[in-house]
This record gives structure tokens, sequence and C-alpha cells, in this order.
């Protein structure tokens, strides 16, 4: 009879163990989503635009000022998000991403195949 508490013993202490580490790893995609969330921009070469990711607007330049809005005007022929060109801005997240704009556009000229070496903006 104490070999079968003592196996029971053992079944439950390796049960707690095996519990806790399925807690810990449900912690892992929180630490991942955070992760992407430090990304906030995209910048669009071919337009000399840029998509906000946390306010989901453009940043656009109309008639010489900066104009945000959540699509782009039509005389940029319905660009797209999703399927066109974009560079992630990895070394800002203020405000005013086109402050950058010289710099970014130096780094990533208009192209019309739309292929960089290096998709990813740093000014480090």
């Amino acid at each position: 009879m104490k070999s079968i508490e003592k196996v029971l013993l053992l079944m439950l202490l390796f049960t707690c163990h095996l519990s806790s580490a399925q807690a810990s790893t449900t912690n892992e995609p929180i630490s991942l989503t955070a992760k992407a969330t430090e990304i906030r921009y995209y910048y669009f070469p071919n337009i000399e635009a840029y998509f906000d990711l946390q306010e989901k607007v453009y940043l656009y330049k109309d008639q010489g000022e900066w104009m945000e809005a959540e699509e782009l005007p039509k005389n940029y022929g319905g660009y797209s998000l999703y399927n066109k060109v974009k560079v992630t801005i990895t070394d800002y997240d203020g405000d005013e991403p086109y402050l950058l704009l010289d710099s970014h556009k130096k780094m990533y000229p208009y192209n019309s195949k739309g292929r960089f070496p290096n998709q990813t903006a740093s000014t480090e």
C-alpha cells in the first residue's frame, strides 16, 4: 500500500511540474506581441509617404503640406499598404516621421522594380 501512495505522490508532483511549465509558455506570445508593436511606421519610397500603424493613417504631402488620412487621395492611384514596396522604420517613434524624409529618400530612392537590399530603415 505504501508503494501505491508513493507512486500517486510522484504522479501528483509530476503533474504540478507540467502545469507550471505550461503556464510559463503562455507568456511568450505576449512578449512577441509587445515586440511587434515597437514598429510604428512604414515608409513608401515610390510615393514618399508613410503609414502610421498606431493611428492607422497615411501621412502624405499634398500641395506642400503634410496631411494625414485613413486612405490616400485618388491621385495616388489606389496605392495599397499590402501590395506595394514598404520599408519598416525602426528608428523613430514620434509623431512626425516626415522629418526624416530626406534621409529615407537617400537610403531608399524610387525603384520601379520595388526591391531594396535591406527593407528596414535605421539611421544607426
